[in-house]
């Protein structure tokens, strides 16, 4: 066999292994979309044809199901929760990138340890701790928790984007007069915009996606999307036309902020990869 035929060899290796991996993950995604337009009958039957209705997207907003105040609860803990880690972790990353700190090894080791913590381990702290404090089953409780979850991925995120940005320009900055806060502001910041929103993209789908911890601490008013899909169940089993409608609606949001900021996305991760 020729270099040229084995070149011709791996490359149809290659493009049947990538169609095999995208088969594999678009099947689930096609089922649950075609399941979501059946109706509870025509969703036990594999059939690609079938007269698609809307129903379903109506009955999980009603009840018992309400998944109105669902998607309300996660879209607020996934958004202050965003808004609030990404400034404190831009100010740490760049306090870890550009100033030499006492023990800045064993600090950066220890942030990085914590997301090596089982969230068994923590969970019955939080609840005992938010219990008392009555945090219990409120839509700030689970804003902590995910602060405490997304913090130490942002911090470590942000500090290789800080990293990849030429120390030169915000010296001569300094040096034409401009404060450390002016140089973040007008220097850092914008030059490191798309790893920001790359990282508040990454918090953002890890607050939306968080099931353990809003499973055990919330029960009523601050039940979320991923603890929502639980509740589709009956007596003959789980709904899956209804579970699907939810979760069309769980990924939709995730769908539509992938191709907002697809570009700034893959700029974000390049930028990352920069030493």
């Amino acid at each position: 066999m020729t270099g040229r035929q084995r070149k011709q060899l791996w490359g149809a290796v290659h493009t049947v292994l990538i169609l095999i991996a995208m088969f594999v993950m678009l099947v689930p995604i096609i089922w649950i979309f075609l399941a979501a337009f059946k109706t509870h009958v025509d969703v036990y039957q594999l059939k690609l044809f079938f007269t698609p209705t809307l129903e379903n997207f109506g009955i999980v907003f009603d009840d018992p199901y309400r998944l109105g105040e669902k998607l309300f609860n996660s879209t607020i803990v996934a958004l202050v929760t965003v808004i609030i880690a990404i400034p404190i972790a831009t100010l740490a990353a760049y306090s870890f990138s550009r100033f030499r700190l006492t023990g800045e090894t064993m600090m950066l080791v220890t942030i990085l340890a914590t997301q090596f913590v089982p969230a068994v381990v923590i969970i019955l702290p939080f609840f005992v701790m938010f219990r008392d404090i009555g945090l219990l089953d409120t839509r700030s409780g689970l804003i902590l928790v995910n602060l405490a979850i997304v913090m130490p991925f942002a911090i470590w995120m942000i500090k290789g984007f800080i990293d990849g940005i030429p120390l030169d320009t915000e010296e001569a900055a300094m040096v034409d007069g401009s404060s450390r806060l002016q140089v973040i502001r007008n220097i850092v910041l914008p030059m490191a915009a798309p790893g920001l929103l790359t990282s508040a993209i990454f918090c953002f789908i890890i607050a939306w996606n968080e099931f353990l911890f809003a499973l055990i601490l919330t029960n009523k008013n601050a039940v979320t999307l991923p603890i929502g899909l639980a509740l589709f169940k009956a007596e003959e089993g789980d709904l899956w036309n209804l579970l699907s409608a939810a979760g069309i609606i769980i990924m939709a949001p995730m769908f539509v902020l992938a191709l907002m900021i697809r570009k700034y996305f893959v700029q974000g991760m390049t930028m990352g990869a920069v030493r």
